[in-house]
């Protein structure tokens, strides 16, 4: 099944393109020390690089002209890349982009947020564009992807540093509806492989959430594809957007988001969700 990208939604992520680079960039200014750890493995000043890198990759992805910013091996990285190695990549990028001066970082993000939105002002938002593991994204489920990250990433400076940030839900709704939607509708390519062999039971799970389109995602003999709900299916999920994405790239637990009431979950077969999760993840 494929999906429309409507003309609000295009808006809505050109906006938050814009507006949460912005918000982002005002906030790691205001860092007090670039080289205080954020997470378990990067300081401050590396998790900027690592938004101000993708941005870059980003500007160069959407210019017919534009050079890759990677060298042969980042390019290989890339296309060999699945969920469970995407920080084999991370490590190779931060290792040959040593700029760790948060002002200049800064200065670049915005620059590239500028330039894709330039570039990008007459496009089809369904475009579809080369992204990691071989696989294929619409271009706004690619800005949806840098937003979610300037989210994710400034929630971890915020949280260490004890600095204030807020993800709104209908932003962080972009990436869900843009990105996850956008790339199973389009090519997972090898992205989503995985070590297990397919199963033979199709397991079908509808998406819900006040910021989203409702959707079902199918997973069956291994492959994910998009279905428009009134089916029959084995779980439903309702969730608050920030807190679905938070919970999926592993920053909050499952029980806790649970207890919160922010993600709820029923249907007939709830117990079938583990192995659909086990395939439809995020790093």
């Amino acid at each position: 099944m494929t999906r429309a990208i409507t003309a609000d939604q295009w808006k809505s992520v050109r906006r938050a393109y814009r507006v949460t680079g912005a918000r982002f960039a005002e906030m790691v200014s205001r860092v007090p020390d670039p080289g205080a750890m954020v997470t378990t493995e990067w300081t401050a000043a590396d998790t900027v690089a690592h938004v101000a890198m993708i941005a870059k990759m980003y500007t160069a992805l959407v210019r017919p002209d534009g050079a890759p910013p990677l060298d042969a091996r980042g390019q290989d990285q890339i296309e060999k890349t699945t969920v469970d190695t995407v920080s084999v990549l991370n490590t190779m990028v931060l290792r040959d982009f040593p700029e760790r001066d948060i002002s200049v970082l800064v200065t670049g993000l915005l620059a590239d947020i500028e330039e894709v939105l330039r570039v990008t002002e007459d496009a089809d938002p369904a475009t579809p564009l080369g992204w990691l593991g071989d696989s294929k994204v619409p271009l706004a489920g690619v800005l949806a992807h840098l937003v979610n990250e300037l989210q994710i990433h400034g929630w971890d400076i915020a949280r260490a540093l004890r600095l204030p940030w807020t993800i709104p839900p209908a932003d962080a709704a972009l990436f869900f509806d843009l990105f996850m939607v956008g790339v199973l509708t389009q090519d997972t390519g090898h992205l989503l492989d995985t070590d297990e062999p397919p199963r033979e039971r199709r397991i079908a799970v509808a998406f819900r959430s006040a910021y989203t389109t409702p959707v079902v995602l199918v997973l069956h003999r291994g492959l994910v594809t998009v279905e428009e709900p009134g089916g029959p299916v084995d779980a439903r999920i309702s969730f608050d957007p920030p807190s679905l994405n938070l919970m999926m790239f592993h920053r909050v637990g499952r029980v806790r988001t649970a207890l919160t009431r922010k993600i709820v979950v029923s249907g007939p077969r709830p117990w079938l969700l583990p192995a659909f999760l086990r395939v439809v993840r995020l790093p």
